[in-house]
């Protein structure tokens, strides 16, 4: 009887999350319907009201004006290049950094520690300045590896591989080196492999704010054929007129390797969570 009584609202219960869930998903995807109804209608017709709720008719119009008087495809080719070699070089630098402050008994280590730490509460407008005359005495200006290379120790993917090379157990590290493996070698065939999860955090973490990246490279770049893709939408904006159209559907183009990039590398992070310390 005591399970018959509790049956209906656990049942009850389910069905409001399942509710609460599938309102939340119509919800989030409200903005994504809204930008493609605009990039399929002129930019007059956005401002009638009520506004076109349904597709138009000129999503290849609008499409032709964003590759060839913005060179949009150039934009998205250059974000991705950036993109995908400073998330390569950062997760590195990140996992070798957080592994030799987990593993590695040295003078200072508490010191650096501390001031890794310190450098995330420096807010990035103090830094703008010294870096860019650092740039500049580089005559790295208008060069990719200005807007990748400075950033390349980032602080918080330290911490979070520090956090979880933690909890390795010490005890494989030593059989590894009285097995003679190198350091090296040991970090790269037994430690990496156990760290996915951090790394796939790291990776997600890395890519998505040097995709999203404005106010440096816009410091940094001024050739139009190295503009990237923020750049190129805030440009659409002008004194005199707006293209909503082409924007809209820029920015709609722009969330897709996120959501790709997210959804590959989460299959990874699951799969890390699910794995064992040893193989």
């Amino acid at each position: 009887m005591s399970d018959i009584r509790i049956e209906p609202p656990r049942r009850a219960f389910r069905w409001l999350l399942y509710l609460g869930i599938t309102i939340g998903a119509v919800v989030s995807l409200v903005p994504f319907y809204w930008m493609l109804v605009t990039s399929t209608n002129k930019t007059s017709d956005l401002f009638k009201s009520p506004p076109p709720l349904w597709f138009g008719s000129e999503l290849s119009n609008t499409w032709h004006r964003l590759i060839t008087d913005h060179e949009f495809l150039r934009a998205m080719l250059n974000s991705l290049f950036i993109a995908i070699v400073y998330t390569i070089l950062s997760s590195i630098v990140s996992a070798m950094c957080g592994y030799a402050l987990a593993k590695f008994q040295f003078k200072g280590r508490g010191f650096l520690l501390s001031t890794i730490l310190i450098t995330m509460m420096v807010p990035f407008q103090v830094l703008l300045v010294p870096l860019f005359q650092m740039m500049a005495s580089f005559h790295w200006v208008n060069t990719y590896q200005a807007v990748i290379v400075p950033f390349l120790a980032n602080a918080f993917g330290i911490f979070m591989m520090r956090q979880g090379f933690l909890s390795f157990p010490n005890e494989i590290l030593e059989a590894a080196r009285i097995d003679g493996s190198s350091e090296m070698r040991t970090f790269y065939r037994i430690v990496l492999p156990v760290a996915r999860p951090q790394i796939a955090a790291v990776v997600i973490f890395t890519f998505i704010s040097q995709w999203n990246a404005f106010i440096w490279p816009l410091l940094m770049l001024n050739s139009p054929e190295k503009l990237t893709v923020p750049l190129v939408l805030s440009s659409m904006i002008g004194l005199t007129h707006v293209d909503y159209s082409a924007i809209m559907l820029g920015a709609f183009i722009a969330t897709l390797p996120i959501l790709i990039f997210f959804i590959l590398f989460q299959r990874q992070l699951v799969s890390g969570l699910l794995g064992g310390s040893i193989k």
